[in-house]
């Protein structure tokens, strides 16, 4: 007996354990939507390509599980791309299945034809195409390994709709089996860098890399650490993609040395961790930004020195040793310098180092010293007057959202979250950090609320941002997803109008949205309770009502047109010249 290509990719992802996917159909990957009723995975049907593509992300981010997203050929795949774009800037694990033209009319220009495979492979771990049933098996069982293993990231199959409808084996399927190792080299030679050891690399003086045992260089990180007065964890979202959070948080707490965080990497320390001094960079507290400036040892854990963390390049931890955990071997000094560079899996890593000798370390002067910048320097919103501002909204929900999985767009609104929301866990908190994708939020929160449909989810937007995927309105109320939406209007795009004020000579162009709509009524249309509130005295009440909605809501909070992003280092200057505004910090 033999079965289409369709059912086989169906079944190869079942025995991966994939039970929820993200879709739109269309002409080329009809066989695909032809056999899905005949198969346990739940597929959610968003309203457009990119919001499944960034369900995906945020089902992924949440859940550390690999997402999938799937849509039709020529605009299906290329409406895809900026939210695969976003999962690969990011390091998140995503499946992109799309259909292609029949493979006889490939290169013809065909209807719905597009060169997938050329434009995707700068924004995946790797892309393929397929065009004969025979390969799918292969190709979706080495794909799921791949976007997993090692640092992940997204891989992307191009499937022709003849081969989609072309026959395999019966047989063939039921002796396929699915596994996530260590992929040490595929049938198609692609290496993945992944490791099950400590792996530990030495610059010297003259620059050059030499690989020594791993006990011993284990041994001289310990005698580095142990020389050190001042030092400092920095740490990123590898921590949490490597699935090292326990490893993570034991070296933290048998070392006692202080730590803070880049965007993708808060929570990272846990909820109300003393020591930690949260957000490091462009928004980051002058706490955070002071510590690293004044360490003499800098630990980099999961992170990549991305230029919105460290500033000035040249001037970030310049007085510091530099040690780096990487998984991946291409970050050797790809920005920084770095006396040593451990790569391989985290989690082993720092067990390798989690022993008695560092419980020894004694940095008590150095955490009195970060403590009493982070008393004196953390964020610390103003109260909202008559008016409502952003800060005052994020830091009121911190009060009452403990636990809640938060997803935010991109712009002032998701700086205020990092600044002032506390994060028992990296996972907890999905942003698109790398990419920096308007329109995240409210599919990235259908993605986690797919996953866990018992937790809080809440979405963070702002005006701009949320007009980008407001369709997704649609998907939730189809499946009655209780995501509990908070929209706050400032009437502009305020990130962009904050640098136009700045450093643009107050030339305000094209970031007035004063032709907003009443986004509560628009939540009402798609049959969505909304409310909205323009009162400072209505704050609380307003996130309290929007908490105990059993089904999903919006609030609609009008603030204060000038509410700044505050502190902030102009791009391009080194993180000790912060610009301070109108919140006391």
């Amino acid at each position: 007996m033999n079965i289409t290509g369709a059912h086989a990719l169906l079944k190869m992802m079942e025995s991966a354990g994939i039970s929820q996917v993200f879709g739109y159909p269309g002409g080329c990957i009809m066989p695909l939507y032809d056999a899905l009723p005949d198969s346990p995975i739940q597929h959610y049907l968003c309203r457009h390509e990119q919001a499944c593509a960034l369900a995906a992300d945020g089902y992924a981010r949440a859940s550390g599980n690999i997402g999938v997203a799937i849509a039709t050929s020529g605009p299906g795949a290329t409406n895809l791309i900026t939210g695969v774009a976003n999962a690969a800037m990011d390091s998140v694990p995503m499946l992109v299945i799309t259909g292609q033209v029949p493979a006889p009319l490939i290169g013809t220009d065909a209807f719905q034809e597009v060169d997938v495979l050329g434009m995707t492979f700068g924004i995946t771990k790797h892309s393929y195409i397929v065009t004969r049933s025979e390969d799918i098996l292969r190709t979706v069982g080495e794909a799921i390994s791949l976007a997993q293993s090692g640092r992940p990231g997204p891989v992307w199959i191009d499937i022709s709709k003849d081969a989609l409808l072309g026959t395999v084996k019966s047989s063939s399927v039921q002796t396929a089996s699915f596994e996530i190792p260590a992929l040490e080299e595929s049938s198609q030679g692609i290496t993945s860098f992944h490791s099950s050891r400590p792996v530990a690399l030495k610059y010297h003086d003259d620059g050059n890399e030499k690989t020594e045992s791993q006990l011993d260089l284990i041994q001289q990180v310990k005698q580095v650490i142990g020389r050190s007065r001042r030092p400092l964890l920095y740490s990123g979202g590898g921590v949490s993609i490597g699935k090292a959070l326990g490893e993570y948080r034991n070296f933290r707490e048998i070392t006692g040395i202080p730590s803070v965080e880049t965007l993708n990497g808060l929570g990272n320390a846990g909820h109300d961790s003393v020591g930690n001094l949260g957000l490091v960079g462009m928004h980051g507290s002058r706490a955070a930004n002071t510590a690293v400036d004044e360490c003499d040892l800098l630990i980099a854990v999961g992170a990549r020195f991305d230029d919105r963390a460290t500033g000035e390049l040249d001037s970030f931890a310049a007085n510091a040793t530099i040690i780096h955990f990487d998984i991946d071997p291409s970050e050797h000094n790809k920005l920084k310098r770095a006396e040593l560079f451990l790569s391989g899996q985290l989690k082993h890593n720092l067990t390798a180092l989690s022993d008695s000798s560092l419980a020894q370390l004694d940095v008590s002067v150095w955490r009195n010293r970060c403590l009493s910048l982070h008393r004196q320097h953390g964020f610390r919103a103003m109260k909202s007057r008559k008016k409502i501002n952003g800060p005052d909204v994020l830091a009121r929900l911190n009060l009452c959202s403990t636990g809640a999985i938060v997803s935010c767009d991109v712009g002032q609104h998701q700086m205020w979250v990092a600044q002032y929301l506390d994060f028992e866990r990296p996972e907890k908190h999905l942003s698109s950090g790398g990419l920096g994708t308007m329109g995240y939020g409210l599919p990235a929160a259908i993605g986690a609320q797919v996953r866990f449909p018992e937790n809080t989810v809440i979405s963070v937007c702002g005006d701009g941002s949320f007009m980008m995927n407001i369709q997704e309105l649609a998907t939730l109320k189809r499946y009655d997803l209780p995501v509990k939406i908070i929209v706050l209007d400032n009437a502009h795009l305020g990130m962009v109008r904050q640098q136009q004020n700045l450093f643009y000579q107050q030339r305000y162009s094209e970031t007035d949205l004063d032709d907003n709509p009443c986004f509560s009524d628009i939540a009402r249309a798609f049959g969505i309770a909304g409310k909205t509130i323009e009162d400072s005295s209505s704050v609380e009440s307003g996130l309290n009502w929007l908490l105990a909605e059993r089904g999903p809501a919006l609030l609609h909070i009008v603030i204060e047109r000038d509410s700044g992003v505050w502190p902030m280092v102009p791009p391009g200057a080194p993180n000790t010249h912060m610009l301070e505004g109108n919140c006391d910090v």
